[in-house]
């Protein structure tokens, strides 16, 4: 008699975690794509997307190879102490009885309960939080940046310190083990992108002035497209995480709509404060920053909760790119507010987790004398938590900042990290070869010479 899986797998639970891995997926391509066409100048329109489709496939190869491994496998001992739980064995996961084999983060065997999908599941689960994460620090970078040196970039950046970050905090690693959270990677993603990539912002320098001064979004429609897609596929990002379909995957994934409703609202108000109008473009900042800033809390937090880090998310970062951005912006060209609307953000959930974390909202249930998995913060009673996530916060903007820094000094002994000047002024037709729409009005073409016409197709049609 055949059977069609091992007893350890739960068809719920497998099919739930392809599910949000396809919507996480999405928000990679098209969605990060398409929203960043629309709100790019249009002659950077092709370049935008093909930076966000080439780190997306980069990423894959490296995270099957080594990347995967790295953040989620057994741990490369460096040294004493910490430098024994900073990082894993970099080895590919490729062969039959890892894909098909249960799953298992090594680190967290006793942390888990037994995971009910192969290793391959979760590779692909793992996968697109990995690609995500550079396709956001593009943000920062775009319009100057050469795209040989971002060809480099990506899956160094990914190895050095994506991977790292995954596994002090995901994979088990002194950070986990400190006690530092981050649900679904308000720290590892969100935080990560936004600093590595003001760094590499500064380290490769501004675009050209007029760029600067004239930046107005090419497509509304297609932002808003774009925007969409990432509010709905964050369903999957935080639905996702608890790796079980479960009571804790529903209450992650009202917390995020709830959360990105009430800060896109309060993002919008402060809008019309200022500037006397709701405007689609600081509205879809005010959306992002209220996904951002829920995504390390949205399965530790009760929905008040989630309301307070949405109203948060809408007011703090849009104080600090409307009055500390120009203030940057003059020495660091962030080119779409990636530092505000995802490190700020993801900051100040991060921070928030350390305070609003609920006791009571229960994400694995202990069975005989085994707890249940809670997190408790400052508010309910567990000041400890809010130092902890002090203590993640400040290692990994350190970390991050310090090897994006030295990632591309290398990189720039290799090819040079921007475009040349003749590049700039052009856009994308000298870059790629191609514009995103071809709106050129073709003069009309000259007389041609008579078309030779055979007879039996000039023949005039039958009468029937």
């Amino acid at each position: 008699m055949l059977v069609p899986s091992e007893s350890w797998l739960n068809s719920g639970d497998t099919a739930w975690q392809l599910t949000a891995a396809t919507l996480v997926g999405l928000m990679s391509i098209p969605g990060l794509a398409v929203l960043y066409s629309g709100l790019m100048k249009k002659k950077w329109s092709v370049n935008s997307m093909m930076m966000t489709f080439y780190a997306f496939s980069v990423v894959l190869v490296v995270w099957c190879f080594w990347g995967y491994s790295m953040g989620f496998g057994e741990p490369l001992k460096l040294g004493p102490g910490i430098l024994s739980n900073i990082v894993g064995i970099p080895t590919p996961i490729l062969q039959a009885f890892k894909e098909q084999g249960q799953a298992v983060v090594p680190m967290l065997k006793a942390a888990l309960p037994s995971l009910g999908f192969p290793g391959s599941t979760l590779v692909l689960f793992q996968f697109v939080f990995a690609a995500i994460t550079p396709c956001l620090l593009a943000g920062c970078v775009f319009g100057r940046m050469s795209f040989k040196a971002w060809a480099l970039f990506v899956p160094l950046w990914t190895t050095f310190v994506y991977a790292v970050n995954a596994f002090m905090i995901w994979g088990g690693g002194w950070l986990s083990q400190m006690g530092v959270v981050d649900y679904s990677g308000g720290y590892v993603i969100h935080v990560a992108a936004g600093v590595s990539g003001f760094v590499a912002a500064a380290v490769i320098g501004p675009r050209l002035s007029k760029d600067r001064t004239n930046d107005r979004p090419s497509n509304l429609t297609m932002a808003m497209v774009g925007a969409g897609i990432l509010w709905l596929g964050w369903n999957g990002f935080n639905g996702g995480d608890p790796y079980f379909a479960n009571q804790n995957a529903g209450l992650a994934v009202i917390n995020t709509n709830l959360a990105a409703a009430s800060a896109m609202l309060a993002w919008m108000f402060c809008e019309i404060l200022k500037n006397g109008k709701p405007k689609l473009v600081s509205s879809i900042n005010g959306m992002i920053a209220g996904l951002v800033a829920i995504t390390p809390a949205a399965g530790y937090v009760n929905g008040f909760g989630a309301f307070a880090i949405g109203i948060a998310a809408g007011v703090i970062p849009f104080l600090t790119m409307t009055y500390l951005g120009p203030i940057l912006n003059r020495k660091v060209d962030d080119t779409l507010g990636v530092l505000h609307t995802h490190a700020i953000a993801g900051a100040v959930g991060g921070l928030m987790t350390g305070l609003l974390a609920d006791g009571a909202v229960v994400q694995y249930y202990g069975t005989g004398k085994t707890a249940s998995t809670t997190v408790t913060g400052l508010f309910y009673g567990n000041p400890m938590q809010f130092v902890h996530q002090l203590v993640g916060l400040i290692v990994i903007v350190v970390w991050d900042a310090l090897a994006t820094f030295l990632i591309l000094k290398l990189i720039a002994l290799v090819t040079p990290l921007r475009l040349s000047r003749e590049e700039l002024e052009a856009g994308d037709i000298l870059v790629h070869g191609e514009v995103a729409v071809d709106d050129t009005a073709y003069p009309l073409a000259p007389e041609e010479e008579p078309i030779a016409i055979p007879v039996y197709a000039a023949r005039p049609a039958s009468a029937e």
